[in-house]
């Protein structure tokens, strides 16, 4: 499975909330998961696809110092899954 998810849209699906940023590069996938992640309740989930070989450092390091857990990172080859839940306080980087 190398192909994007078929159902990767920006939206609510159950307790997860999806937010496809494939195609986009640095520092767009970074922002849109920051700003999706402001509007959630703490502990919501946010699954995240992207393209862009660079999420694999920047969304790790963003989760790390906003105070956000990532549960999970999916290789999937082209394209990176991660899976990140939402911190109880949101930290701002310096």
């Amino acid at each position: 499975m190398g192909d994007a998810p078929e159902n990767a849209i920006d939206g609510e699906c159950g307790p997860e909330v999806l937010l496809d940023v494939m195609g986009q590069k640095c520092p767009i996938p970074v922002l849109r998961a920051k700003k999706r992640l402001e509007r959630l309740e703490p502990g919501r989930l946010v699954r995240i696809f992207t393209t862009d070989p660079v999420s694999r450092i920047d969304i790790p390091h963003f989760c790390a110092e906003a105070g956000h857990e990532l549960v999970e990172t999916r290789d999937r080859g082209t394209w990176v899954e991660f899976l990140i839940r939402r911190g109880s306080e949101i930290r701002e980087a310096d």
